[in-house]
């Protein structure tokens, strides 16, 4: 049976290692970039690769620009996009210490706002997207629930980013915990737009949103990547169980 965890579960079983100061977040990232290192072998055909991460403002942010920083280093083609108005500082610093590239140029200021058709050129977004072999959905995770659909910024990415997925070529997705824009609890999807996964990399526990309808339609298949709470959630009852 797959044991499917709410939000809330999964973080409460991360309170305690979290202030302990276990690296969470750094295993995470690290599962996250094997993800990334596989797909790569098998898309980007001998060469090094390029991947595109849409990265918001969140831990899943910091854990995408992370996973970037560890295969930046290894000469992988790194591109970081703002899906939001600001990104984790530490994290963003390590990706362009290690050699990633942040493409500039997108209007941020109120970003998770306003909801206008005008805020960002469609066509560039869509010529960076065809133009990788990978892009990493770090957008939204599961500090959302309450309200998880695409906004501002984030939300006219992912609209211009999804023509390019109809294309023959085109890049894989690779979605950070969860597809942002999905509950990651009972797993609707309130908005119009969420960029479907081909991969889910998910940290910890299965969230049960995954595994129910729609939302699971959009997910890909699901990789779950132990950061150490195994034992804690086995004694955490999950609020949904599948066969598996």
């Amino acid at each position: 049976m797959i044991r499917g965890y709410s939000a809330e579960q999964v973080r409460a079983a991360e309170a305690p290692h979290l202030a302990s100061g276990e690296p969470l977040m750094q295993r995470a990232a690290a599962g996250l970039a094997d993800e990334i290192r596989r797909v790569l072998a098998v898309v980007a055909a001998g060469r090094s690769g390029r991947v595109l991460l849409l990265v918001g403002s969140g831990n899943n942010g910091a854990d995408t620009l992370y996973a970037g920083a560890e295969l930046a280093s290894e000469d992988v083609d790194i591109i970081i996009v703002a899906a939001g108005s600001r990104m984790h500082e530490e994290a963003l610093a390590a990706a362009i210490a290690a050699g990633a590239t942040r493409e500039d140029g997108f209007d941020l200021e109120d970003a998770g706002e306003v909801e206008g058709d005008d805020r960002i050129d469609a066509e560039r977004v869509a010529l960076l997207a065809a133009g990788v072999d990978v892009i990493v959905d770090g957008i939204l995770g599961t500090g959302t629930s309450a309200n998880p659909a695409l906004r501002g910024i984030a939300r006219e990415l992912v609209a211009s980013i999804l023509p390019v997925l109809a294309a023959p070529l085109r890049p894989i997705v690779i979605a950070v915990d969860v597809p942002s824009g999905i509950n990651p609890d009972d797993g609707t999807v309130p908005g119009a737009l969420v960029l479907p996964a081909d991969t889910t990399v998910t940290f910890g526990a299965f969230k049960a949103g995954l595994l129910l309808e729609p939302a699971s339609r959009l997910a890909g298949r699901i990789h779950l990547v132990d950061i150490g709470l195994a034992a804690d959630l086995e004694v955490i009852e999950p609020i949904l169980q599948v066969e598996g």
